[in-house]
């Protein structure tokens, strides 16, 4: 009996291990299957958050036990949850959604430009289109005043339209400005979440396992960095991310964040660029060619390439238009018989120091000829034996040792003081000039529309000569107009046969003034003050004079022809284009490029769609896949318990055998 007893107990307490054991199962079923319950409730609930990857709970089977008879499975362990991440598509995601910031950013401030300059209302063609018809209305009425107030009316409303232009690019300007502020703003709050996401992810790897939400949220920040500049990412350990820009400043490194600043340029006031804050509070300014992508790149690629382009070509149809129109209206007679003045204000080169210059030399720039004006801006570099200057829209360099040197129809000089080596100088040859663009006359009166502007000056000679010399005015040069004969004015040459060689003593009447002495030989052009005429005759005697005069026609119309004219003179870009063609060729260009953008980021659009289609398919939440994740964790869930029940049941009956 005792014997019995004894082996029934043995016989119970190897039930009781056995039963013991399938509750250990069925408790390792049941955790797991919870687990997967929470893992894909998790997924369900972050389908639509940003950045999110799916999670799925790894498994694996616990150590089976040796029980003499073989081995004895334990159960199920739950090893980690790890998100569904794969880093070359991210990657490819990221790359996409940073070439589209920036394809979007230039796209959006190029299309007000494109849509400014062509508008066929407000845009230049209209305005310029009416002036020169309000000039072609004063030829047939010279002498009417209203058709010469309608002609300064129009010009009054041409000025009105330059500068209303020049001032919607200064104002998109502007907005660039401050664009590039906002966008540093943000670039340095992501550089510090990205530190404080490092840290947070080093403290919570402590354990081994990743923590996949505060990944992903890493991910998500430089994924919305990336939106503003793109950014280089590198693994420093198995935890934290270094991130840099440009040409590899650091931005984040491990918990440590650097900030970026914006700071003028240091030769152009007007103009923001970014800096580096370095750790002794210095600032260092990063070249907009090294921050490319994302929305800052975009904003740098639309100011230099676009903007800058804009704003110079306007100045250039500005200071072509004005210098021309200056420079015949200056050969005409106004009403009150004096030679016409200067009717428009020529924009004039912008010159700027660097403000680390260590010299005192100041620059100077003049435009001696519009038709070789380009449309882009200048940097005059002194190396302390040689001046270089280069040509900032293609990089050509002219390298001289001396002033004043031309270049492009730009004479640069020396104004005063000493270059030191390193110095350097920007010129903006027709940046201001739509800006300067004004009026000068408000007399209707002072409109020189009278005259033939193809022999401006006439001749006569004297009464009293009594050789057989004759005068003969073939017309006048571009430097007649720096200084005409102006009404009771003329110019008095007298032969001096005792001279050697013979020649002329030319004095202003009625100033009295004496010019330089002219030498005589027959037939010969002669120039005095812009004025072409030639002197035949082989028997002029002593004392002799020839006389010259502005022509004070004021009834005639000859001038305002000559100014009619210039609407189809091609005197721009090198002799190829008309003032119009100029502005066409601008609104083009802008139109073009406007276009290319489109097509460009419409392209880029449908490649980031398509990398984030296949990042969403690996990485992504399918809410009906969860669904049936759902269905089966809870019938695993359910079983579980079924296997706990049945050995709660036999832990009772084995209990029961042992009373």
């Amino acid at each position: 009996m005792t014997r019995y007893r004894q082996s029934a107990r043995r016989t119970t307490t190897e039930e009781e291990n056995m039963g013991s054991n399938i509750l250990s199962i069925g408790k390792s079923a049941l955790s797991a299957a919870q687990v997967g319950l929470s893992t894909a409730g998790h997924n369900i609930a972050n389908a639509a958050t940003p950045g999110y990857n799916r999670q799925v709970a790894i498994q694996s089977t616990a150590n089976a036990q040796n029980l003499g008879f073989g081995f004895m499975g334990q159960g199920v362990q739950v090893t980690t949850v790890l998100r569904v991440y794969n880093e070359f598509l991210n990657n490819q995601v990221v790359a996409s959604q940073t070439a589209k910031s920036a394809l979007d950013t230039y796209h959006a401030q190029i299309s007000r430009i494109d849509n400014l300059l062509a508008d066929t209302a407000a845009g230049l063609s209209p305005a310029l289109q009416g002036f020169f018809k309000d000039i072609q209305d004063l030829t047939a009425n010279p002498n009417i005043a209203a058709s010469r107030q309608a002609m300064l009316s129009g010009a009054q409303t041409l000025a009105a339209r330059f500068q209303s232009l020049d001032s919607q690019l200064t104002a998109s300007r502007e907005d660039v400005n401050s664009q590039i502020t906002a966008s540093v703003t943000s670039i340095n709050a992501y550089a510090r979440q990205i530190a404080q996401l490092n840290d947070a992810i080093q403290k919570a790897s402590v354990g081994g396992q990743p923590p996949n939400d505060l990944l992903d949220q890493r991910d998500q920040v430089i994924a919305d960095l990336n939106k503003e500049v793109k950014a280089t990412v590198v693994k420093q350990d198995g935890n934290s991310y270094g991130v840099s820009i440009g040409n590899g400043q650091p931005l984040v490194l491990g918990t440590e964040a650097f900030s970026l600043t914006t700071a003028p340029a240091p030769d152009d006031a007007g103009r923001l660029q970014v800096g580096y804050l370095n750790r002794n509070g210095s600032i260092s300014l990063l070249p907009e060619s090294t921050l490319a992508g994302g929305k800052l790149g975009g904003l740098f690629e639309f100011r230099s390439q676009t903007l800058d382009v804009a704003q110079n070509a306007l100045g250039r149809v500005a200071i072509g238009l004005a210098t021309d129109f200056n420079a015949q209206h200056m050969q005409g007679v106004d009403q009150n018989g004096d030679a016409g003045g200067k009717f428009f204000a020529v924009g004039q080169p912008a010159v700027s120091k660097n403000k680390n210059n260590t010299g005192d030399a100041a620059m100077a720039a003049a435009i001696s000829d519009p038709s070789k004006l380009t449309t882009s801006n200048y940097r005059l570099q002194y190396d302390g034996s040689n001046y270089k200057v280069t040509r900032l829209s293609d990089g050509a360099v002219t390298t001289f040792s001396t002033f004043p040197q031309t270049i492009d129809g730009v004479d640069f000089s020396l104004a005063s003081g000493t270059p030191a080596a390193g110095d350097s100088f920007l010129i903006k040859p027709t940046a201001n000039g739509a800006e300067q663009f004004k009026v000068l006359i408000s007399d209707t009166t002072k409109i020189a529309a009278a005259g033939a502007p193809a022999n401006p000056v006439l001749s006569s000679i004297g009464s009293g000569n009594t050789g057989n010399g004759a005068i003969q005015v073939s017309g006048v040069d571009a430097s007649y107009a720096g200084a005409p004969l102006q009404r009771g004015e003329t110019l008095t040459l007298k032969y001096d046969a005792l001279a050697t060689p013979p020649g002329f003593t030319v004095t202003l009447m009625p100033a009295g003034t004496v010019e330089t002495p002219v030498d005589y030989t027959d037939g010969a052009t002669i120039t005095i003050r812009g004025i072409n005429f030639t002197i035949s005759g082989d028997d002029l005697k002593d004392g002799d004079t020839f006389i010259l005069r502005p022509n004070n026609n004021v009834g005639d119309n000859g001038n305002a022809l000559k100014l009619g004219e210039l609407q189809t003179k091609n005197t721009l870009i090198g002799g190829t284009a008309s003032y119009q063609g100029a502005y066409s060729q601008l609104v083009s260009l802008i139109g073009n490029k406007t276009h290319e953008l489109d097509v460009n980021r419409t392209a880029e659009a449908s490649q980031l769609a398509s990398a984030r289609q296949a990042q969403q398919a690996e990485s992504g939440v399918n809410l009906d896949e969860e669904a049936a994740n759902i269905m089966r964790f809870q019938q695993a869930y359910q079983a579980a318990a079924k296997v706990m029940q049945t050995a709660s049941t036999m832990f009772d009956t084995l209990l029961s055998l042992g009373r």
